[in-house]
Parts: structure tokens; sequence; C-alpha cells
């Protein structure tokens, strides 16, 4: 069944002005000058424009917005903290922005059930703060945790560094409170772990990137707060010696072990280079690394990740380890890894893919791809990097190096973003892996999703959407875009 949705239509003057009374003049931004952050975001991949830019205070508000959406047929795009790689928060131009960054409350915390209630604008890192003020753990952990949002986390289906222990996003929502097209407001915060009474409507939402409703709320799992942290920063030859320390580390540490980190040389090298105070800890190079962290409720952390290590050495999988000793160094070891993204900028233009294939296939992911990438741009320099333990890469791809400091060389390189993600994908997709493990398929996936998805479950995703926004008012555009017939 194919769906053809309405084009919305462009906004009126006084389109406007009812829109603006229901937040508040001071909460409608019309100026240009005052939008610009909400129409760009820090890649400048996507850029957009916007007439107006409401930022609600509450549900309510938020659902007499949607349903004055629906009555003048006015395009919304939900955004959070603005920090998606995918261009999913980023309107095309005429549709209003609808900011929840002040809808930032804590709603309730409850450490008998374990679980926060939080608004959607709460940042990432507010909510770890909270929990662990209450002597527990909300674990999602991302490089923009000071600046990305609950709903944001939700929308997209985050995923981070501690996925691997704990889940994604989706595993760690037990219920939400979600907007409708139509201003209906679905109450969904229960703190039940156990609920099986019909269709868990949870899991639509989440991950749709706000084309079937607006999360304005969410009731989280939290966690007891390990006792004892640990972690190494250890250099390998290569991703089959990291996937050997890998299965070593489950082995020993068991749902201990929340994070195992890969890096190749060149990413250590960027952030090393390109970072301010970062440094390689260990003494001399090697072709690869792992950032790896152990999690206990007891004080037994430092001697199984000791064993882990021995066990490792002995093997002759590691080369080199080093552990960090107090807060500062562990600190250190991760500012490395969170400054691998950024420090690819100084490096000219980079192409990027968030993909994840089964874990045990990942050294033959990234060599494949490495020689696919090589075959249709000689020079290009791959620089993956990623969630070894869940099989999430960051299979990005920097400029060849000859052609740094030329607008022209990065602009020619960056044309080829599709070329070059077709041979990425074919990889990934051969393997059985997703073109996209955590970051969404917002405007950037959009065109290819079809292509990737089975035709079933596009055709029931089509469904959904044209059930719950039929005149495709919310993010227009992004997951799904028209059928044309």
């Amino acid at each position: 069944m194919n769906f053809v949705f309405p084009k919305p239509a462009p906004l009126s003057p006084d389109t406007i002005a009812r829109f603006a009374a229901i937040v508040g003049d001071k909460q409608a931004l019309t100026d240009p000058a005052d939008v610009h952050a909400y129409v760009t975001e820090e890649r400048n991949l996507f850029t957009g424009t916007s007439p107006l830019v409401l930022r609600p205070g509450s549900t309510a508000e938020v659902a007499a917005i949607c349903k004055l959406a629906t009555e003048t047929r006015t395009a919304i795009v939900p955004q959070g903290g603005n920090t998606g790689l995918v261009g999913g928060q980023t309107p095309y131009g005429g549709e209003v922005v609808l900011s929840l960054k002040r809808m930032d409350k804590i709603r309730d915390l409850d450490t008998s059930s374990n679980t926060m209630t939080a608004e959607a604008g709460l940042v990432l890192h507010i909510a770890q703060q909270r929990a662990a003020d209450a002597d527990r753990l909300f674990p999602l952990s991302l490089g923009s945790e000071g600046s990305c949002t609950i709903g944001g986390n939700l929308s997209s289906n985050a995923g981070g560094t501690t996925a691997l222990a704990y889940g994604i996003a989706r595993e760690m929502a037990l219920g939400l409170e979600v907007v409708l097209a139509d201003g209906r407001i679905l109450n969904g915060l229960s703190k039940l772990k156990k609920d099986n009474t019909g269709y868990d409507l949870r899991n639509i939402f989440i991950g749709a990137e706000g084309t079937l409703g607006i999360i304005t709320a969410a009731t989280l799992k939290l966690f007891p707060k390990p006792r004892a942290v640990e972690t190494a920063f250890v250099g390998l030859k290569s991703p089959a010696d990291a996937l050997k320390l890998l299965d070593i580390s489950r082995g020993a540490a068991g749902g201990n072990l929340t994070s195992f980190e890969l890096i190749a040389h060149i990413a250590v090298d960027f952030s090393v280079r390109h970072g301010i105070g970062i440094r390689d800890p260990l003494t001399s190079k090697h072709d690869w690394y792992v950032l790896m962290e152990l999690s206990s409720g007891r004080d037994d952390a430092r001697a199984t990740l000791e064993s882990i290590l021995e066990r490792g050495f002995e093997d002759g999988i590691v080369d080199d380890a080093v552990i960090a000793e107090n807060m500062s160094q562990r600190q250190a070891f991760w500012k490395l890894r969170e400054e691998i993204s950024p420090a690819q900028r100084p490096e000219g233009g980079s192409i990027k893919h968030d993909i994840s294939v089964p874990v045990a296939a990942v050294p033959a992911f990234i060599a494949e791809a490495n020689a696919a990438v090589a075959k249709v741009m000689p020079g290009a320099r791959p620089v993956p990097f990623g969630h070894l333990g869940d099989g999430n890469i960051h299979y990005n791809v920097s400029q060849p190096s000859e052609t740094l400091g030329d607008a022209a060389g990065r602009e020619a390189f960056l044309s080829r973003w599709h070329d070059v993600s077709d041979v990425v994908f074919e990889v990934v997709l051969r393997m059985g892996g997703s073109i996209s493990a955590e970051h969404g398929i917002g405007q950037l996936k959009a065109a290819d999703l079809p292509g990737v998805k089975d035709p079933v479950a596009m055709e029931l995703m089509r469904s959904f959407k044209a059930m719950l926004d039929p005149l495709n008012i919310l993010n227009p555009g992004k997951v799904l875009l028209p059928v044309q017939r």
C-alpha cells in the first residue's frame, strides 16, 4: 500500500499570530537572528529556514500547538538540543520549529521503583547528575550529553558508550507521554516493569524522530550506582585481536563490562593532534586501541580488569596497556575518545557513517570497507572507531591529506558522499548489518531507507504514519519520503 501525504500549507501572518498566542510573544521567535540557531546544526550539513520558532513550557501548550497545526495544516519540526547528526531536527523551509528546551523538569524521582520521570527538554547530563545525587545511575552516555535532551535521545533511539551493558535509549524508557498530531495526549508514563495490557505503543514513538508524535516526557529506568569503576587504555595490532580481548573480557567480567570502544590509530592521532591537552596514554604508537571500562557494585573491578589484561598479554593479544590510577586519568582517557569527532574537522571534509554489523563481523567489515573506499576514492582516509561490544562502528572517511586547506578539494570530496556511502552500505548489508545504528535516519538517509528495509516493514511504517499523521505535519520529509504515484 502506498500513501501520498498532502503538502502542508504555507504559514500566513495570522496563523503565526495564533501560534504565538499559545506560548506568549517572548517564546515565539520570528527574528531571523533569533531563529538562526534553530535552523542550522553544528556540522553545517543541514540548513533550513523557518518563519517561527515556538518554545512551549508545558505539554498542554504542545497539544494546543498540534491542534492548531492540524487545523491550519502547518508543518512542525520538533527539536530538542539540536545535536542530531542526520538532519532530523532541521527544517527544510517554511516549517515551524517546536523547541522543547523549556520543558526541562524532573517530575518524579522514585528510588524504590528505580525510576525518574523527566520532561523531554531535560539535558542528558542533568538527568545523570540528578540520578547520581539519589545514589542511582542513569547510564545513557553520549559525547553530546552536555546539550542533548531526553526527548531527542528517545526520538532518535540514541546508543552511546554504555549500550554494551545497559542497552540503548529504547531499553531505558518504561513509559512515555506523547502529543499526537491532532493534539491528543497519550499518557503512558508508567513505572511498571510488567504491564501486559495489549500493544506496546511506547516503542512506536521511540526512534520515530518526531514523525509520529512529539515525546513530551518519559519515565526512565535507573540502576544501582557502581561502587567501583576501572578503566584501561589498550594497544593492539588489529580489530581481530580486539575481538579476542572482548571475548576474554565478557567471560571474566560478565555484565560488569560496561564499555568496550575500538579506535583506529588515525583517530587517536587526530584527537591528540587537534584536541586541547590530549595525549596518547601509551608510550608507543599502535595500529589499534581499545578503551574498556568495568563497573561493579563490589570492590573487585580492579582485580578483574588486571586479570583480563594479563590474559591478553599471555595470549599475545595485548601489546601494551595502562589502567587509570585516578578519576582525572580516567577522564583523560574518555576525553581522547570524545574528541575524535570534533578532531576530524581540521582534517577537512568527513563522510560519516553510523553502521552496525554482527560483532563477529566487525574486523571483516573494516577490512572490506577500507578496500572498497580506496577503490572508489583513492587517498581518502578511513577513520573507524566505535562500540565494538555491540557491533556499532562510526565509519568516517576523511578527505585525502594532499587536498587539505583547499576549499574546492573539500567540496569535491563531499560531493562524492553518496558514492562512498554506496560502497560502505553494500558491505554492511552483505554482512547482515544496518546503515543506522544509533543516529537515526533523518534527512541524510531517508532516500536510502527503502532500498535496505524489508518491504513489508516499509509498508507498515507508512501505514503508521498515515494513521497517526494523515496530513504529514509532523517532521515531514524525515525517515519516510512521500511516495509518488
